[in-house]
């Protein structure tokens, strides 16, 4: 099972989404995670890198629902480490 972390920023963007973007969000999460288990992301996810973020990586959970993660060391081995940085709209990429 992959594992993740969340930077104190994502937080305060979750925090700060309605419930239904929170719920909307949720549900992409566990398809992420089944793509992260499996190897590859579906295409309707578009995960690739930020521009001039060299470790950064974006990914689409709704129409205007961005998210910005990185990889980082295993805590399993074997499996996938997420640190999710930053959610919200195109408006994140400000600051990734």
């Amino acid at each position: 099972m992959p594992t993740h972390e969340e930077r104190p920023q994502f937080r305060r963007d979750f925090d700060a989404l309605t419930h239904e973007q929170q719920q909307a969000f949720l549900s992409a999460l566990r398809r992420f995670i089944a793509d992260l288990r499996r190897g590859q992301f579906r295409a309707g996810f578009r995960v690739k890198r930020v521009q001039g973020a060299a470790f950064v990586w974006e990914m689409t959970w709704a129409p205007d629902g961005r998210a910005t993660f990185e990889y980082g060391s295993e805590v399993r081995p074997g499996e996938p480490h997420v640190i999710w940085r930053r959610i919200g709209t195109h408006d994140i990429f400000r600051v990734p």
